[in-house]
């Protein structure tokens, strides 16, 4: 911990410091419980995905029993082509946004297709999309997490440690300066008695 002089210039740079960190820590706390939201929003976002993945492959088995026909091959029938991601600024952290998804389709003979693939494809593509989604905001909701733990220990920083102790400080540098102030009348009322004293000697 830094030395601090104990005298009122010392005084007056420890009351600035401290209104300087009463000042800042509300502004940093309100940060904190915005990022909380944005991260109760992002774990709510990926529940639903999780929820919406989950519900895909009981649509299969209920809408599309044929898929248990063996001689139909749909291997590689849906593949992902490419992926656009984006980014996207919340409250200083950039998160990363899924913009687009482009996919591949198997090529099929239009007549030698039975007419429960197309169903079936755009369910893929769904749950393919789905599934990034997921990832996305998994990386989203480790982001903010993140984000959250930094500012909590900031604003536990400000909190816990830098104003107690600048107000101790304080408190240090007002008890000495008194007891000199104490000490500086002490002395000059001795000093005075003993010139008088000095004085009725002559």
């Amino acid at each position: 911990m830094a030395r601090f002089a104990l005298n009122k210039s010392s005084l007056t740079r420890q009351n600035q410091l401290l209104k300087g960190y009463r000042d800042f820590l509300p502004s940093l706390d309100m940060k904190r419980r915005q990022l909380l939201a944005e991260q109760a929003k992002a774990r709510a976002m990926r529940s639903s995905e999780q929820s919406q993945l989950d519900a895909v492959s009981p649509w299969i088995n209920e809408q599309l029993p044929m898929l248990a026909y063996q001689a139909i091959s749909l291997e590689g029938l849906v593949s992902i082509a490419g992926v656009s991601l984006g980014e996207e600024n919340v409250m200083g952290v950039r998160l990363p946004l899924l913009e687009n998804v482009e996919f591949q389709l198997a090529d099929y003979p239009l007549l030698a297709r039975p007419h429960w693939v197309d169903p079936l494809v755009e369910k893929l593509k769904q749950a393919l999309e789905m599934r990034l989604r997921m990832q996305v905001a998994e990386q989203r909701l480790k982001l903010l997490e993140a984000e959250v733990r930094t500012i909590t220990q900031r604003v536990n920083l400000f909190d816990k440690v830098l104003i107690p102790r600048t107000r101790e400080q304080i408190r240090k540098i007002r008890i000495y300066l008194a007891d000199e102030e104490r000490a500086g009348v002490v002395r000059a009322k001795l000093a005075k008695r003993k010139k008088q004293a000095e004085g009725g000697l002559r």
